[in-house]
């Protein structure tokens, strides 16, 4: 059985998580014309080949429209609601804990949107990532095996899944 993506589901996230993208989203769009007038201007000082404040108001340009591009397609795909108030499996909005094989230390992080990262002192793990893929799913007691970037097989034993408290 293959596992939803985090694109499929759609992205989850909190209220306050949506509600600070949209807050940016709108502040990049309404920066537009200030953006235009600021290129303009520095296309007005004259040989656009050694005109560093041009290129520089271009790039930040791009940058801001390749944002607004990147929120704008979050924020439609996003599913906005309450974490889960009960949790026995792995999933998105709980907090997992897993103990790497070999290592008597655990580590705690929430499975979700890199977004809701801002809104939370944990680390936050994608469903999309190599770990986060594996353990979708999975109860406590489980181990998973998945591959690393580095091409190693990491092994992971999921020892809670309890639910995320924003």
């Amino acid at each position: 059985m293959t596992t939803p993506t985090e694109h499929e589901q759609g992205i989850w996230l909190t209220q306050e998580a949506h509600d600070r993208l949209k807050a940016e989203l709108d502040q990049l769009v309404a920066g537009r014309p200030a953006m235009a007038a600021e290129i303009n201007a520095r296309r007005e000082e004259g040989d656009l080949k050694e005109n560093g404040g041009y290129h520089a108001a271009k790039e930040e340009q791009g940058k801001q429209e390749g944002r607004i591009r990147q929120l704008t397609d979050l924020l439609r795909k996003a599913r906005v609601g309450e974490p889960p108030t009960t949790a026995t499996t792995a999933e998105l909005g709980t907090v997992i804990t897993i103990r790497f094989q070999g290592d008597d230390d655990t580590e705690k992080f929430l499975l979700g949107s890199r977004e809701i990262a801002g809104t939370t002192d944990l680390a936050v793990y994608s469903p999309e990532s190599a770990m986060g893929s594996a353990i979708m799913g999975s109860e406590p007691g489980t181990s998973v095996t998945y591959k690393a970037p580095n091409g190693r097989d990491i092994t992971v034993e999921v020892v809670a899944v309890e639910p995320f408290v924003p």
